[in-house]
């Protein structure tokens, strides 16, 4: 009888670990498409979430040319094909992130800092933690990044990162050593470069 309880106790006990080991840390990977759209121009994406620990990453390379037709001047847009020209080397990635629940991913409790610290990271400091590999076996640091501040009236956190000197004919690969939420090396694998509609 002693027996009996010991061994199913230890079953027990034995499923219960096994359990919330594989619930832990679910890696779920999608990739879908995203369009983008200006002065009858379009193009289509791919956009690429991996899900881990209830944080959806995703993401997107932005096409080139709408991002050039987006901030240049009005006076300019004639100038788009040199300045494309000029800037052909150059690649742009989205990169956002949500909790599952919609909560607001600055706080301590996700980033073991306060929330004033977070921005601050997000603002000054994320740029460090991407490189990119190209299909040519490069590895790219990130020049630059932009942490686009919606002040709470949207769901996600969105970062615009910059990344230079790159073969507009190869396929990249984005690392991200995520020092943020503490989930690790993520990957985001792009086998296709953005299409123009």
């Amino acid at each position: 009888m002693f027996l009996r309880r010991c061994f199913l106790s230890f079953f027990l006990l034995f499923y219960t670990l096994l359990l919330s080991c594989n619930n832990s840390n679910k890696i779920k990977t999608s990739t879908n498409s995203k369009h983008y759209s200006f002065k009858q121009q379009d193009w289509k994406s791919n956009q690429i979430t991996q899900f881990i620990n209830d944080i959806n990453y995703t993401a997107t390379e932005v096409p080139l040319k709408y991002y050039l037709l987006k901030n240049i001047d009005e006076n300019d847009l004639g100038n788009v094909d040199s300045i494309y020209n000029a800037n052909s080397k150059e690649r742009i990635l989205e990169i956002e992130f949500q909790h599952a629940n919609k909560e607001d991913l600055l706080k301590e409790k996700y980033t073991q800092k306060s929330y004033e610290d977070a921005v601050k990271y997000l603002s000054f400091q994320i740029e460090k933690d991407f490189t990119l590999i190209t299909s040519s076996n490069d590895t790219i640091q990130c020049s630059g990044a932009h942490f686009e501040r919606n002040f709470k009236v949207a769901p996600f956190k969105r970062a615009l990162l910059y990344f230079t000197n790159i073969n507009p004919n190869d396929n990249i690969k984005l690392i991200y050593q995520d020092q943020l939420f503490g989930n690790g090396i993520i990957k985001f694998n792009f086998q296709e470069i953005p299409l123009k509609l």
